[in-house]
């Protein structure tokens, strides 16, 4: 699938004193869960891979079918789901113990196995002479809840990433129902296995937008509310849309509450996503997505009373480009305040440094929102 569209402006420099060395080009849109859009920069119909951004909406029916309940997830344990984790111990020993008590193990997982993003965490296993393991994969916490899902729903565990599975179906049908999609949507094949869809980058701020607002929605969430599945087949359609939107709503309340008390989870050690959240104190969700592409979800506050969906994409995939660009747009749309804006300014204009260690250029965003 071709994916051409006009040059995207230049979003961020990286410069060597007065030299510009390099700029990474990218498209900018924060949405609101009603589609309106708040503000934007280049192409924001541009069709881009959703990779790992979506793992929170990949989350949702692993609550939704009853599967989290029947396994007494925990809220560490949720935001492992959502993760892009770095492998790191307290990680791999929350998979581990979730797969154990649905009755699985390292090996029913499908994603691979691959060197932990820890740096530590890897020498030391090189050190002690033990291999890396599909439990060190990033994705392992979100396999882990598919996994999960098909046990508690008595579905075939063995191709549980095909795009055919009941379990990625039901993936397939929320993701659409949030970012406003048909059901078609081009799929490929992730790094882990799992499927990835291409959809525009508008589309991936809005599920985000719809993620938050349904979160904080007191109308539809009980407070004593699991999420587990309904009975749609004895209720008329009305009322089984408004069923299945009250579980959607209890699912994204969990999931945000997990990822927003458990930032270490998501992503780990000096990680941006868990940086992030943890700078932001709990006034928005994030996920990184591989190629460079981030999803922010801001939720309800003063300034955007029903939450607000962000999206961004790095043309060149750099993440060196996209640190950058998410910490500027957060600040100019006024979500991140100076002290929180201070807190992340390693990701925010970091400094090149020679190898004497000077401090010899940086990395700036350059772009306006407003």
């Amino acid at each position: 699938m071709l994916n051409r569209s006009p040059q995207n402006p230049i979003l961020v420099e990286v410069r060597r004193g007065g030299i510009v060395e390099a700029v990474h080009r990218g498209a900018i849109v924060a949405v609101e869960p009603d589609g309106k859009v708040i503000a934007a920069l280049g192409n924001i119909d541009f069709i881009t891979s959703t990779r790992s951004a979506i793992k929170p909406i990949q989350a949702i029916p692993f609550i939704t079918s009853g599967a989290a309940d029947r396994f007494n997830i925990t809220q560490a344990e949720l935001a492992v789901v959502c993760a892009s984790h770095s492998g790191e111990a307290f990680h791999t020993k929350t998979v581990a113990a979730l797969l154990e008590r649905a009755g699985l193990r390292e090996s029913d997982l499908r994603c691979g196995a691959h060197p932990p993003y820890h740096e530590a965490t890897a020498k030391q296993l090189e050190r002690d002479g033990l291999p890396f393991t599909q439990l060190h994969n990033n994705c392992s916490g979100k396999h882990t809840g598919m996994l999960a899902t098909c046990v508690h729903r008595q579905l075939p565990t063995e191709n549980y990433p095909a795009k055919e599975h009941p379990v990625q179906r039901d993936i397939i049908s929320i993701f659409t129902r949030l970012a406003g999609l048909a059901e078609n949507l081009p799929t490929a094949v992730d790094g882990c296995s799992a499927p990835t869809f291409g959809v525009p980058l508008n589309a991936l701020a809005l599920a985000f937008a719809r993620l938050v607002e349904a979160s904080t929605d007191r109308d539809r969430v009980a407070e004593t509310g699991s999420g587990s599945q309904f009975q749609a087949e004895h209720l008329t359609p009305q009322l089984a849309e408004a069923a299945r939107r009250v579980t959607y709503a209890i699912a994204a309340r969990r999931i945000v509450a997990a990822m927003t008390a458990h930032p270490e989870m998501v992503g780990g050690t000096a990680r941006f996503d868990t940086d992030l959240m943890g700078a932001a104190n709990r006034k928005l969700i994030c996920k990184v997505g591989a190629e460079a592409v981030h999803v922010v979800g801001v939720l309800p506050c003063a300034k955007y009373p029903c939450g607000l969906g962000i999206a961004i994409k790095i043309d060149d995939g750099a993440y060196r480009g996209l640190n950058p660009a998410v910490v500027e747009t957060l600040a100019q749309l006024g979500v991140l305040d100076d002290s929180e804006q201070a807190e992340l300014a390693q990701y925010h204009q970091p400094v090149i440094k020679n190898v004497r260690g000077l401090e010899v250029g940086e990395i700036r965003a350059v772009f306006d929102l407003r």
